[in-house]
């Protein structure tokens, strides 16, 4: 089983980007949950959401406490709340951000995370660019298919389909096509001892 946290504020669409998670996995025949953790859901305030995927049925509903993969919609969190809690060792970690990790002030925290885990991509402009709105859930969805596999990105544009009327669907299937790429390129630089952002 695969297990994503995602940390955003309200408003952001972190409760719409585990659903759409879910529905990516549906779309591949495997097993998905998506849940909120309920609270104080006012724009701007923290919210998680969860998303497990597996190949049988989960039986698991309490939250996640152990993530395999951290998503993080707003950088401004990781001053605020202790977004890495139970992250596991070599885990995925996807920031919304145009910085480095150096740059974030977290070089030593991943230190000796091996470097194509670690991905920023400015999700909040592309979706800008794209939809016209700083929505920033369906960029980092594509993002975490292009970084970790776990999902395929035809799976995220099959999930945006589902959610979204035909002329937003289209700018957000524009915004995650690019995001996937800039992540698959920034892996790709990782994994040659390089960094996209040097």
């Amino acid at each position: 089983m695969f297990q994503v946290r995602i940390h955003g504020r309200g408003g952001q669409g972190v409760v719409t980007a585990a659903e759409m998670l879910s529905i990516a996995a549906f779309e591949e025949g495997r097993h998905a949950q998506a849940f909120p953790s309920f609270g104080s859901e006012r724009t701007g305030a923290p919210v998680v959401a969860f998303c497990r995927i597996a190949d049988k049925e989960i039986r698991l509903r309490e939250p996640i406490m152990e993530p395999d993969a951290l998503i993080i919609q707003d950088p401004t969190l990781l001053y605020q709340v202790d977004v890495f809690s139970g992250l596991k060792k070599n885990g995925y970690i996807l920031i919304n951000t145009s910085r480095s990790f150096d740059e974030l002030g977290l070089g030593d925290y991943v230190r000796d995370w091996p470097q194509d885990r670690l991905c920023t991509v400015p999700a909040t402009e592309l979706s800008r660019k794209h939809v016209g709105r700083p929505m920033p859930n369906v960029p980092l969805l594509a993002g975490f298919a292009a970084a970790s596999g776990v999902i395929r990105l035809e799976s995220v544009i099959q999930a945006i389909n589902a959610k979204f009327s035909d002329k937003v669907a289209s700018n957000n299937v524009a915004a995650a096509s690019e995001a996937y790429q800039f992540v698959i390129d920034e892996v790709a630089h990782a994994r040659h001892g390089e960094t996209a952002h040097a």
